[in-house]
């Protein structure tokens, strides 16, 4: 069984048509399921959802503007703890039946930031270590977890942070590219998928040459 959250369109809505696609058995989360955003809502999601051999947190919301406005509560809520406790709940499951995968969309703003988007960016680098340090725990376990990193995604997501798209450079994907990478992240057991892969490349110059990757960016701003 295949549990994918923020299913409602996007990124979810192509996972779910690509896990099925596999043959993947799919419970389909969204908004209108489920506000992930309330406390006790991934908890009642993963007992209604029963057995889930693979668990896909696609749901996220996004914030933009000075990070004095930002609604630090909800954006944490949704985008880090909803995965964590979907994760709690569903793992000792996995775990005894010896097998399982946890996916997380991340983005390539949690590896280098991006300014008016402090909170979310910082969101999404605590799932970056939150995945790659539950996938250090479970080796040898059956259970494995893989991190998704998209740069931008062609989804109402801009519309509802509250700002279009505004970089010249690169282009919005289409969801599909990166739900075929959670399908690839699933059967290589891959610990990153970056989407496109070149993108990898950037979040390691950001790491190394943070100056040098600073003026980069900006001539794309």
């Amino acid at each position: 069984m295949c549990l994918v959250t923020g299913a409602t369109g996007g990124i979810g809505r192509a996972t779910v048509a690509g896990l099925a696609g596999e043959g993947g058995d799919v419970v389909a989360s969204g908004l209108e399921d489920v506000d992930l955003s309330l406390p006790g809502a991934a908890a009642r999601l993963a007992a209604e959802a029963g057995p889930v051999d693979v668990l896909v947190n696609c749901a996220g919301v996004g914030q933009y503007g000075p990070v004095h406005e930002a609604d630090a509560a909800k954006l944490f809520a949704v985008n880090v703890l909803a995965p964590i406790e979907l994760t709690q709940a569903l793992l000792p499951g996995m775990r005894e039946r010896g097998r399982g995968h946890v996916v997380n969309v991340g983005s390539i703003v949690g590896h280098v930031g991006r300014p008016n988007e402090a909170v979310y960016a910082s969101t999404k680098a605590a799932l970056a270590v939150f995945t790659e340090s539950l996938r250090a725990e479970l080796r040898g376990t059956g259970v494995s977890a893989s991190l998704i990193t998209p740069t931008a995604v062609d989804t109402d997501f801009f519309a509802r942070r509250g700002a279009p798209y505004g970089r010249r450079w690169p282009k919005p994907l289409p969801p599909a590219r990166i739900a075929a990478a959670i399908v690839v992240a699933i059967r290589d057991d891959r610990a990153e998928v970056c989407v496109p892969g070149w993108i990898g490349l950037a979040a390691r110059v950001h790491g190394a040459a943070p100056r040098l990757y600073r003026a980069l960016a900006r001539r794309f701003d």
